[in-house]
């Protein structure tokens, strides 16, 4: 077993971590006060491939592995954590066109994707349906050779600056098998969008989407009509992974700055490092991190693999970003005063990644499927 970067990773990672130091850290906390999407974001993370990771070199993108996707998104997540829902969407949907488009699909949708001129989002989550997203209701109705779109999809990440989304619509009778996926144009009029003032992550514009007859065409239909469910759950099963990289390296810059806190702050004559109520809980915190990560790359280096992952995925969803919460909560705690200071963006971090526990599979769903992959599905929830 080999546990460290290849030689190919580790630079990339360093490549990305000093783009994602001076390019991106300067506005992570200036986005979340202006509580807006910057269209800049996309562009700058387009300049250094980072939106077009998953899509192949013939449409524009790296065709880079999952592993490399996710050392995108950790080290991103240490700078500027509200820019990893670019490589977490963009990836997301690249490989959901990539495994179900038609090649006139992907050659039209794909290189905006990877040149950061078409900012993607997913619609899957409903005002009723959110866990339970096989029961979606918004319908796609037949009109000639297309359909029209009529519902609302809400909690849309990037709701309101993307320019373009897979939308998943009800085509036919209830359950997974009735739902069909389309890229759908979310700059028609007839679509409405209504946006959250949430906790956190307030530069990404969560939004409740509103299709009131948005027109669709034939060549709209992402894959078979019937099988749209089936082929974004699919996605989700490594994005998880992403998402969880990203929580880590939030709470690693925390740490990291934590640390070099208990260096520097002296009280009773000494560096605060050396009093244990200071440093065990650190090392606690540490060793689960580390722990996380490795959960994390396991289920990418699964999917690169071609491998079973959704155990080792679900895994990665439920623990990383609760983890994050309490290691990022701990080094506020250790900053003190500083900590809670709006200058420092420990807060903002901490107020960020608790949306990653709700978002993208609660912590319960995560459970089932672990549960049944321990258990088999008799003997399981």
């Amino acid at each position: 077993m080999f546990y460290a970067d290849d030689e190919d990773q580790e630079a990339f990672r360093q490549e990305i971590r000093r783009f994602a130091t001076k390019v991106l850290a300067p506005h992570y906390q200036p986005d979340d006060k202006a509580a807006e999407f910057r269209r800049e974001l996309a562009l700058d993370m387009a300049g250094m491939g980072l939106t077009g990771l998953r899509i192949p070199e013939e449409y524009g993108g790296q065709d880079a592995t999952a592993v490399i996707a996710g050392v995108a998104a950790e080290e991103v997540g240490r700078a500027d954590f509200n820019a990893t829902y670019l490589i977490i969407n963009t990836a997301l949907i690249s490989d959901v066109i990539v495994r179900n488009a038609t090649d006139e699909q992907k050659a039209a949708w794909l290189p905006g994707i990877a040149s950061g001129e078409t900012v993607p989002c997913i619609c899957i989550t409903e005002p009723g349906h959110g866990t339970d997203a096989a029961s979606l209701e918004l319908k796609a109705v037949r009109d000639g050779d297309g359909w029209t779109l009529h519902g609302e999809k809400t909690s849309i990440t990037l709701g309101m600056a993307s320019d373009r989304a897979v939308v998943l619509a009800r085509t036919g009778g209830p359950g997974a098998r009735g739902v069909s996926a389309f890229w759908v144009d979310l700059s028609h009029e007839s679509v409405t969008r209504a946006p959250f003032d949430d906790l956190g992550s307030r530069a990404i514009g969560r939004a409740s989407l509103h299709f009131a007859g948005t027109p669709v065409g034939a060549d709209a239909l992402i894959g078979n009509e019937g099988d749209g469910f089936v082929s974004v759950m699919q996605g989700f099963d490594y994005s998880r992974a992403i998402i969880g990289l990203a929580c880590l390296g939030a709470a690693q810059a925390s740490l990291d700055e934590a640390l070099q806190w208990s260096r520097d702050r002296e009280a009773f004559g000494k560096p605060i490092g050396t009093f244990q109520g200071v440093a065990f809980p650190l090392a606690e915190q540490a060793t689960y991190v580390k722990g996380a990560r490795h959960v994390c790359y396991e289920a990418l280096w699964r999917k690169d693999q071609d491998l079973e992952h959704s155990a080792e995925a679900a895994m990665s969803k439920f623990w990383a970003p609760k983890l994050a919460t309490e290691v990022i909560h701990q080094c506020l705690l250790t900053l003190g005063h500083l900590g809670y200071s709006t200058e420092s963006p420990v807060g903002q971090r901490l107020r960020d990644v608790i949306g990653l526990e709700i978002g993208d599979g609660t912590a319960q769903v995560s459970k089932l499927v672990i549960s049944r992959s321990l258990l088999g599905r008799a003997f399981a929830p």
